[in-house]
């Protein structure tokens, strides 16, 4: 077991709070909208190959929320400055949903410090006539449920008991993420025009049952992001790192091994 190192940086006149464990080459992990609150199964998994971090972005749980954020292209830049604060080389960076939507506006400003980028069931763009799922007019039951494709593990978590302070920090998750991804829902109307500047081995990962973002956006994201690969996961939902965790991780140890030079 690869003990779990908790710290605060700061980064951009930001304190950022930072989970990290393992050895190897850097892989860092963006989360989605509910943030990041805990080390789960595939982290400790992929702490086995990599370096592991994972960090609160800012705005989001034990991490501050600077005057500056004000959209997914400031943590964009945020995160390159965290690559280059905390002097990382090589790269392999992962991001889901709202995570995967901030990974893959940096990797189109820049890939200089990226040896591979993989998009777990990322927002960011919109396909015509695929409406996503409105995640702010569901309530916690709706959401949860419709996250996950297997009900059982829906009803899981659902029956965790969540403290007074997690209710905070999920409200403040809340708060944060109405505000980058209200209006438009979850895409930047620029960000396809850019996605072609991407020049990394590029994986992109999708539940067959996501209700957040149907799957036909995996195609869109595909055709956007010159040779990248496409994985569909089936009986999965829209947080396949959890739901699949461990074809998740052998899809990407795999997918980083080939991509290795």
């Amino acid at each position: 077991m690869n003990a779990v190192k908790e710290s605060t940086n700061r980064i951009a006149d930001c304190a950022v709070n930072i989970k990290r464990a393992g050895r190897g080459a850097p892989l860092l992990f963006l989360h989605g909208a509910r943030g990041a609150p805990r080390w789960l199964p595939f982290m400790a998994a992929l702490a086995e190959r990599f370096d592991v971090i994972v960090p609160e972005h800012p705005g989001f749980g034990r991490s501050e929320t600077p005057e500056w954020l004000d959209n997914v292209n400031d943590l964009a830049f945020f995160y390159l400055d965290f690559i280059k604060a905390l002097g990382l080389k090589g790269v392999h960076l992962v991001g889901n949903s709202l995570g995967g939507w901030i990974a893959a506006a940096l990797a189109a400003r820049s890939t200089h410090d990226l040896k591979s980028l993989a998009l777990v069931s990322p927002a960011g763009i919109h396909v015509k006539g695929v409406p996503k799922g409105d995640i702010f007019m569901w309530n916690n039951e709706q959401l949860t449920r419709n996250i996950f494709a297997d009900q059982k593990l829906a009803e899981a978590v659902l029956a965790m008991p969540v403290s007074e302070e997690e209710q905070d920090l999920a409200l403040k998750n809340a708060l944060t993420t109405a505000k980058l991804g209200w209006q438009p829902r979850f895409h930047d109307p620029h960000l396809h025009k850019w996605l072609h500047r991407i020049d990394v081995p590029t994986l992109i990962v999708w539940g067959d049952g996501d209700k957040v973002i149907p799957p036909a956006y995996g195609p869109a994201f595909k055709s956007l992001i010159p040779g990248s690969r496409l994985e569909v996961i089936a009986n999965c939902g829209h947080l396949p790192h959890l739901e699949q965790p461990d074809r998740f991780v052998a899809l990407l140890t795999g997918f980083i091994a080939e991509a290795r030079p």
